[in-house]
């Protein structure tokens, strides 16, 4: 499980696109920044890393430094498990960020707050009360085990009945009492200051009930990850044969039978030498959050995969105006039923999209696939937006 997974993942280049809060954060401590032209033909300021740590990339986007992260290759079947993680740990964040804000909205419109505020008019607690994050972590160590007991006081219930869940594997049952423990760790100290500064009040159990309900519906969401890596890796396994089948038939006519590169490993590793050589590489990208930081916008998890044969820009300029092109915008669904290409699993893929599909659907994650096939270029665009 990648979320217990301390080690390395290696020579899987990635160019992390900041947002402004990393971008601020590297100038300040005089990090070099470089400049990439993304698959969207757009300039962005970011770092590359070949190497790196889940953790290390699942704590800048929890602090809110990264906007996009993008990877470029022929093939990616040697790193079905490193790209399956990456896409695992992306989406874990997401959830461990959303579900810290959510429940500091609930300590926000609790009872207890209202009546400390009603109680309290110069010195109110709201969305506009101005935090210093770390000043409180620096009170909450030392009140280190007054925390701990309101900790221990908020997920024993969760952990009981994640115990006495029958229908979950021994595996399943340690899995979500490691993530559930990532989750309350994930909190911002002011919930842990006010929790645990509020215990005395009359509305705090009440309210302790209703995070530990936030909680559990946020463990019920972390199975979207697994589906999600799965649909991901099949697309680029499919895109990564497609292209290969395409440029085999481009580039050495009938001396190759593109269909065999599927098995023959030798001929398959010198037609992606010569694919490499040559730029044509497919990109894969997870972009996260999405035009409005607003606390009511649902966090996005946007997913893209799509080649160079043209430029991106261009490419979305004639989609958008949709003039004098055979454009053809579709879901994945129809996307896999219409395809005539051998190499394309539409079976599997059809299998892991509707798995996707009613998790989402189960756990209130709203989930859309679009296809942009634009036909003069041999152009594919396929996007997952998953609103958490």
């Amino acid at each position: 499980m990648i979320e217990q997974r301390n080690g390395m993942i290696r020579n899987l280049p990635l160019h992390i696109i900041l947002t402004e809060n990393g971008i601020n954060f590297f100038i300040k401590h005089n990090k070099k920044l470089n400049r990439f032209k993304m698959a969207d033909d757009q300039e962005e300021y970011g770092i590359r890393l070949d190497n790196f740590s889940p953790a290390s990339i699942q704590h800048m986007l929890l602090i809110d430094y990264i906007s996009k992260i993008e990877l470029a290759r022929v093939e990616f079947v040697s790193k079905r498990q490193d790209i399956m993680d990456l896409t695992k740990l992306i989406t874990y964040g997401i959830l461990y960020k959303q579900l810290d804000t959510i429940l500091f909205k609930k300590i926000l419109d609790s009872n207890l707050i209202k009546n400390w505020n009603r109680n309290n008019p110069s010195n109110i607690i709201d969305d506009r009360t101005k935090i210093n994050e770390t000043f409180l972590d620096t009170i909450n160590k030392k009140n280190e085990l007054q925390i701990k007991a309101v900790k221990k006081g908020l997920i024993a219930p969760i952990l009981a009945r994640i115990n006495n869940d029958n229908n979950l594997l021994h595996e399943e049952k340690k899995m979500r009492f490691f993530i559930c423990e990532k989750f309350l760790k994930n909190l911002r100290p002011s919930t842990w200051f006010i929790l645990s500064r509020f215990q005395a009040s009359r509305d705090y159990l009440l309210l302790l009930t209703d995070i530990r309900e936030g909680v559990m519906e946020y463990l019920d969401k972390t199975k979207i990850a697994e589906y999600l890596s799965l649909m991901v890796m099949e697309l680029v396994i499919n895109a990564e044969n497609t292209n290969m089948q395409k440029f085999t038939k481009k580039m050495y006519k009938d001396t190759i039978n593109s269909e065999s590169l599927v098995y023959d490993q030798h001929m398959r590793n010198k037609v992606l030498r010569d694919m490499e050589s040559r730029g044509e590489l497919l990109y894969l990208s997870w972009k996260i959050g999405g035009k409005s930081s607003s606390i009511h916008t649902r966090h996005l998890l946007q997913v893209t995969l799509y080649n160079r044969e043209s430029e991106y820009r261009k490419v979305k300029q004639t989609i958008d105006d949709k003039k004098g092109i055979n454009l053809k915008k579709k879901s994945l669904t129809d996307f896999y039923k219409e395809s005539p290409d051998k190499l394309v699993n539409t079976e599997l893929g059809l299998y892991y999209l509707s798995y996707l599909s009613e998790a989402c659907e189960k756990v209130n994650i709203r989930f859309d696939s679009i296809v942009n096939q634009i036909q003069k270029s041999d152009l594919t665009v396929i996007t997952l937006n998953l609103y958490f």
